[in-house]
């Protein structure tokens, strides 16, 4: 059941959201060579105590997981790319990093993804990244009132092979409000014209994930972290967004 949010509730969730674009911007910030996964997750756990939030991640357990997941925030390295668990690793020159963040603030959740790259960069990952952003861009662009969640997926899948990179249809976006996933789910590829009808109050998190060479992916020992099949890097981008009659609105950055 979709449920469609009031200008009131998604000025909530807006608060919401500016609360983990700023907690991102400190990961990212803080991700340099030598600095352990570890030392991120304490420093977001610490975040969300302060400001009195309540982490979507904690103790999450989805059939696809080995639950209960007991950290505060995904972070995935190089070949990783989703539903990563931090561990005890020093960040090296030129690791690829994402961090993925969903909290509750008085009841009303929001969630995004950047991915990043430590120290020194390479041209090809940077170009994965770009890639991410930029279907990023395009699938908020499409995600217009009156036009069809096939618009959205059209469009990141537009982008890939633009680029050249595969589309895993496994895991992607997906409704949230008052909870972290709820209908309709959001796909990285898809037909427009298609799909659910984008109404103004819609909320949803749209969140394209690539990987170099393939579309495969494998779960680790861990239960939780997935990676590309072949081993090849990823990345990852991911807003929170609001349809309203204007168009959509970004919930999850900064002023």
């Amino acid at each position: 059941m979709v449920e469609l949010k009031s200008p009131a509730e998604i000025e909530r969730m807006r608060v919401t959201g500016r609360f983990v674009a700023d907690v991102l911007a400190g990961v990212r910030a803080a991700a340099a060579v030598g600095v352990n996964l570890l030392e991120l997750e304490a420093y977001v756990r610490e975040r969300i105590r302060e400001r009195g939030a309540v982490s979507c991640y904690w103790d999450y357990a989805p059939s696809f997981g080995r639950g209960p997941f007991r950290n505060t925030v995904c972070l995935s390295v190089n070949d990783a790319v989703l539903h990563g668990l931090p561990h005890d690793y020093a960040l090296r020159d030129g690791d690829v990093l994402t961090a993925d963040l969903a909290v509750s603030i008085d009841g009303w959740v929001a969630d995004a993804a950047v991915t990043t790259i430590v120290g020194t960069p390479s041209p090809a990952d940077q170009r994965l990244i770009r890639a991410t952003e930029d279907a990023l861009a395009a699938g908020i662009a499409a995600a217009r009132p009156g036009g069809r969640l096939g618009d959205v997926s059209a469009a990141i899948a537009g982008v890939a092979r633009d680029y050249g990179f595969p589309v895993n249809t496994e895991f992607g976006g997906h409704g949230l409000g008052r909870t972290m996933h709820e209908d309709p789910h959001v796909a990285n590829s898809g037909r427009a014209g298609r799909g659910f009808p984008l109404r103004p109050g819609l909320t949803i998190a749209i969140e394209p994930w690539f990987a170099a060479g393939t579309a495969k992916v494998v779960t680790d020992p861990d239960g939780w972290t997935i990676r590309s099949a072949d081993g090849s890097r990823c990345a990852h981008s991911e807003h929170t967004i609001a349809i309203t009659g204007d168009g959509p609105r970004i919930l999850t950055m900064l002023d």
